[in-house]
């Protein structure tokens, strides 16, 4: 099976710090690679694969802000477009651009659908559902008007991750710093809990930052770390008391969430969009309603079994059950296809 795996391109693949999506990509690619497949990832030039990499700009356009987002995306999408009889199946990790392409290619393509980033994008899917085959991250962010083959929660790859079995004396937000993230409520438990609060993340919103986050910031009680790499979240993630995800949006996963169980240290989030599919409440964490009720279990973490959060998130989010999942999709499309062509 020749496979096709189409990542984003506003960052490197993997990502350096910030980048979801990519990373994701680049997980799913290095498995299939490890476990015998012949994968080509379509990325940046400076991305980092054990597969063949093709592309088409040579970095991506957050990185540098000479490329111009719309050009490197049309060529980008059209570099694997104009190869797809080459390949058995492709697998999309790029959003909905790419299924614009699908009905002048017989090649079968699954799109992982990470989240939608406005309403106003779901009639693309919608137009190209019939064509298609599209795999959610979470059942909470289903579009009622789209058809799903299939429901694969991202996988991680536990040895980027170290357990460990202490509890630690600080809390930990990790992500972009967004209202949509909740960094100021975060930053509300920590110093109504009266304990340190560690912030690490991608300021994605700089007005947010200054008004509701660096006020705040004195780097004793409340310190901002900036963007970590994986080595910087490993021991992070590891040593906090908890994670903080106080989120203000539905969130269709949080793979942060997820990635601090693997660390075996507990999440305290607010019970929107996915998390009542990542988090075990009262085990591997706790799902609240606001600042206060969060308040309310912060004494109850210390009681979690941590080793408890690290097989949970294993049983459920490894990338190697992640990639069994996504065999069996490809094994159903590829067959669909054959029954089409017979």
């Amino acid at each position: 099976m020749k496979i096709a795996v189409l990542a984003p391109i506003a960052w490197r693949t993997p990502p350096r710090k910030y980048g979801p999506w990519e990373l994701v990509a680049s997980t799913i690619t290095e498995e299939l690679v490890r476990r015998g497949f012949d994968v080509t990832l379509f990325a940046t030039g400076d991305s980092i694969t054990g597969g063949k990499l093709s592309y088409a700009c040579s970095q991506g356009y957050e990185e540098d802000k000479n490329v111009d987002p719309k050009v490197a995306e049309c060529l980008h999408i059209s570099s694997l477009m104009e190869r797809a009889g080459e390949f058995d199946i492709i697998h999309n990790h790029f959003d909905f651009l790419p299924l614009t392409y699908s009905r002048l290619i017989e090649t079968p393509m699954i799109t992982t659908v990470h989240g939608f980033s406005s309403p106003k994008i779901v009639p693309v899917y919608q137009r190209y559902n019939d064509i298609n085959h599209y795999v959610s991250i979470s059942y909470s962010n289903r579009n009622e008007h789209l058809s799903y083959i299939a429901n694969v929660y991202n996988g991680i790859n536990p040895r980027d991750f170290t357990f460990c079995p202490a509890v630690g004396d600080y809390l930990l937000y990790f992500g972009r710093i967004h209202p949509d993230k909740g960094t100021r409520e975060a930053i509300d438990i920590a110093l109504k809990a009266k304990m340190k609060l560690i912030i690490a993340g991608y300021i994605q919103d700089n007005d947010y930052y200054k008004r509701e986050v660096h006020p705040f910031v004195d780097g004793r009680q409340i310190a901002y770390v900036g963007n970590a790499d994986p080595v910087q979240r490993d021991k992070l993630l590891g040593q906090a008391y908890a994670l903080l995800h106080p989120i203000n949006f539905e969130e269709p996963f949080g793979l942060s969430v997820a990635e601090s169980m693997f660390c075996g240290t507990p999440v305290i989030a607010f019970n929107k969009g996915s998390m009542e599919e990542l988090i075990e409440h009262g085990k591997s964490g706790f799902l609240v309603r606001n600042v206060d009720e969060a308040l309310a279990v912060l004494p109850r973490i210390a009681g979690l079994d941590r080793s408890s959060c690290r097989q949970h998130a294993q049983s459920r989010f490894s990338i190697e059950r992640s990639t069994d999942d996504y065999l069996e999709v490809y094994k159903k499309v590829l067959s669909l296809q054959r029954g089409c062509t017979s």
